[in-house]
């Protein structure tokens, strides 16, 4: 009889799977493509958070300082978040334009916020009317604000755009950039499918006035992370303004892939640690459901060698579909969007995904990180 329970368990987490990656490459096929740049009337405000960051910094100012947008339309804040290294002298000693600035954020303002309290502290401190968040190790397309701004019409109210990991040429490199590529076009899939929900921080465009109406990050002030995915859900729920995803390839920002094992994983539990967070309780079932689904995945397996031959069935049925569905959403999203993304590391990024997604979903529920040098507690 338990074994009939738990079979049938089994099939409805794989059946829920597929009507996941499903909507997620029907949403990819929705998505719309503006290929041209756009001056908006309004005045932007780009706000680039940083800590430590000396290795990056004057790559991203050096990329910024190119963008092909007139200068008196924007201004560029970068937000001093207790960096302990030399970043904010390389950055003062170099900036010669008078639209970009450093600002430095006071200890004592929202201290458990980190990063959130940076771009906080920049939004206070912006003259935009359009707010544009990146990071300060990414770079950028010469069009890319234009790019980006291409998706932002009068009735849009947040925008997410593509980000891409470079390729350093060694495997470690290669996996991470498939991988990363594959969470970017999950959450343009479901941006298509109109179910918001993931999105990364280092490209994002939104209305001043949107944040203000959806009170900012003042409900998450107590959350080191989500400053990008928590705020494009209350967007999506509480106003009427659309969310958009922007598949101009000219708004791709580039930043490096992770230099060790740990700092990847690091990275991960941080990004995994907002997911128990999230307002909806339906969205927070879905990602408990996808992960039993991965669990099962793992424990399948045991039960074929221990219990009895007949999981060996869903076991290669989920296995199969899994990977067939999945390898349709990158064949997509490479088209759409990342044209020399390598697809030949997909089956050793497959396999090591499933063990990696059960570590990383239980460290960053349960676990605290590091992350620029700081303990952070969930």
């Amino acid at each position: 009889m338990i074994d009939y329970i738990l079979y049938a368990i089994f099939i409805l987490l794989f059946i829920n799977y597929v009507i996941f990656l499903i909507t997620v490459l029907s949403g990819l096929s929705k998505l719309k493509t503006f290929s041209n740049k756009k001056i908006l009337d309004e005045f932007i405000s780009i706000i680039i958070p940083f800590r430590n960051e000396a290795e990056n910094i004057l790559n991203n100012l050096k990329s910024i300082k190119k963008l092909n947008y007139p200068v008196d339309k924007f201004e560029v804040i970068y937000v001093n978040d207790s960096s302990s290294d030399n970043s904010f002298d390389l950055l003062t000693n170099n900036i010669t334009a008078e639209n970009i600035k450093v600002i430095s954020v006071p200890e004592t303002f929202s201290p458990n916020a980190h990063k959130k309290r940076a771009v906080r502290y920049g939004i206070e401190n912006a003259n935009g009317e359009i707010i544009v968040t990146t990071d300060a190790d990414c770079v950028f397309n010469n069009d890319w604000l234009g790019a980006l701004l291409s998706n932002l019409d009068e009735d849009t109210g947040f925008v997410s755009g593509p980000v891409e990991f470079y390729d350093e040429g060694n495997l470690f490199s290669k996996l991470q950039k498939l991988e990363f590529a594959g969470l970017i076009f999950t959450g343009a899939g479901l941006i298509g499918a109109g179910k918001p929900t993931i999105c990364n921080a280092a490209n994002t465009a939104y209305r001043k006035k949107v944040f203000e109406q959806v009170n900012g990050f003042a409900d998450q002030m107590d959350l080191s992370s989500g400053d990008d995915e928590l705020l494009m859900q209350k967007i999506a729920k509480d106003t009427d303004y659309k969310v958009k995803f922007s598949l101009n390839k000219n708004s791709i920002v580039k930043t490096k892939a992770n230099n060790s094992l740990n700092s990847f994983y690091q990275q991960r539990k941080r990004w995994a640690s907002k997911g128990l967070f999230y307002r909806s309780k339906i969205l927070i079932a879905a990602l408990i459901l996808i992960y039993l689904f991965y669990l099962g995945l793992i424990i399948q397996p045991i039960l074929i060698f221990s219990v009895s031959i007949d999981y060996i069935f869903i076991f290669v049925i989920s296995l199969s579909l899994k990977f067939f569905l999945e390898y349709l959403i990158m064949k997509r999203g490479k088209i759409l969007l990342f044209d020399t993304l390598s697809l030949k590391p997909f089956l050793i990024a497959e396999m090591l995904q499933i063990p990696y997604i059960i570590i990383a979903g239980i460290a960053g529920a349960f676990g605290n990180y590091k992350w620029k040098e700081r303990k952070v507690k969930r």
